[in-house]
């Protein structure tokens, strides 16, 4: 198995970070062509992984159904830091912190479409962690 961390600016903004590129560089060197899988995980409770389509516009309806789904008001218990902050900490139930990606021949198998994406509702922090690991088939 090998493992790495990455260091993921996320900005200011909310919504969807793509992280397939990272991930295909790091999968390149550490499968050497063979197959296996591609563990992602994220160590943060206001974030979440997704396997969605980026651009046309998805990474803005992506934070649209969010806040339709986990509106940004005063109804949450937990309220510290911005406005809202109280339905980050629900985004797990929706993204989890996890994903498993299968690897064959050295690269990803993924979809045409399909883009492996940090989902950080949270604008108050603008750093997260991702930790990739390669576990040989």
């Amino acid at each position: 198995m090998r493992s790495t961390e990455l260091s993921v600016n996320t900005g200011r903004g909310r919504g969807p970070v793509d992280l397939t590129a990272a991930c295909e560089r790091f999968v390149a060197e550490a499968a050497d062509g063979g197959d296996g899988l591609l563990s992602i995980f994220l160590p943060h409770a206001t974030a979440g992984l997704v396997v969605i389509e980026t651009g046309a516009g998805t990474e803005q309806d992506v934070v649209t159904a969010l806040d339709a789904i986990l509106p940004r008001d005063d109804r949450w218990r937990h309220r510290h830091g911005s406005p809202g902050h109280g339905a980050d900490h629900l985004v797990p139930l929706l993204a989890p912190p996890s994903l498993t990606i299968p690897v064959l021949g050295g690269r990803l198998v993924l979809g045409t479409w399909q883009s492996i994406c940090l989902l950080d509702p949270n604008a108050d922090r603008s750093t997260r962690t991702v930790l990739l690991s390669f576990v040989a088939g």
